[in-house]
Order: C-alpha cells, then sequence, then structure tokens
C-alpha cells in the first residue's frame, strides 16, 4: 500500500525513514525501551520513550539527554535516507515518528531548563518537517 503525502512542487520530496519492525515487535512485547536503546542505539524511537519516561518522573536533564541522542540518531537515519537538511519529514509515516517524538521531547525539556532559543528554534524545524506533527505529539 502506497503512502501519499502532500508534496510542494518546488521543494523537496518527503523523507521516509525505514521501518524498525525488530524494535516495534520488542516494544509490543513488553521489553523495557532501556534494554533496548542498550540494543539498538540508533532507534530514535527507544531514545525518544526514554526521553518521555524520563520527562513524566520529573527528570528534565535525563529527559534533554535521551531526546538530545534521539535527535542525533534521527539525524543520523534521515541523512541516510537522502534528506539534505530540509523538506517534509511526515508524521503519518510511522518510522517517522519516532525521530518527531524524540524532535519534540528536545524542545520540552530545552524550555523546561530555560533554553528557551533552543526550544523556539526546534518548534520551527518541527513544523518545518511536519505542521501537524505538533499537535500529535502533544496528545
Amino acid at each position: 500500500m502506497a503512502e501519499e503525502f502532500r508534496r510542494n512542487l518546488m521543494g523537496p520530496e518527503p523523507t521516509l525513514l525505514p521501518e524498525e519492525s525488530d524494535v516495534v515487535a520488542r516494544l509490543a512485547a513488553g521489553d523495557e525501551a532501556l534494554d533496548l536503546a542498550a540494543q539498538h542505539p540508533t532507534s530514535s524511537l527507544v531514545w525518544a520513550i526514554l526521553a518521555d519516561e524520563a520527562y513524566r518522573e520529573g527528570r528534565t536533564i535525563e529527559s534533554y539527554a535521551y531526546a538530545r541522542t534521539g535527535y542525533h540518531r534521527g539525524l543520523d537515519a534521515l541523512r541516510r535516507s537522502g534528506w539534505r537538511g530540509a523538506g517534509p519529514i511526515p508524521y503519518a509515516h510511522e518510522p517517522n515518528r519516532g525521530f518527531l517524538r524524540a524532535l519534540y521531547a528536545l524542545g520540552r525539556a530545552a524550555a523546561s531548563i530555560g533554553e528557551i532559543e533552543e526550544a523556539e528554534r526546534i518548534a520551527v524545524f518541527l513544523k518545518e518537517s511536519d505542521p501537524e506533527a505538533s499537535a500529535q505529539l502533544a496528545n
């Protein structure tokens, strides 16, 4: 089944990250994100989950560190998938959600520790990636 995304005729094609079927299956089976991060350190999804867990528990600095790791791992994956620093990263494509979730978590943690300029840059990046992602991730 082909996914359809809004395309800007003047801009780059949307970047679609590859599936992380093993990680997703293991999370669904109840494996802990902390264990999976050690086994799948390139997965933005597991780092984003760790960032969310730490943030919910009031461990903001740990949340920031986990989110930053997921963000950087995601940038690496995006570049491997042909992303050149700009263009859509659609939330509708499920494998992109780990990166977008890490990006959102990084902005949230940055704002919480007073890194307002960073939080603002991340909000712009998230909006440029997919204007609907922030609303989806805030839920």
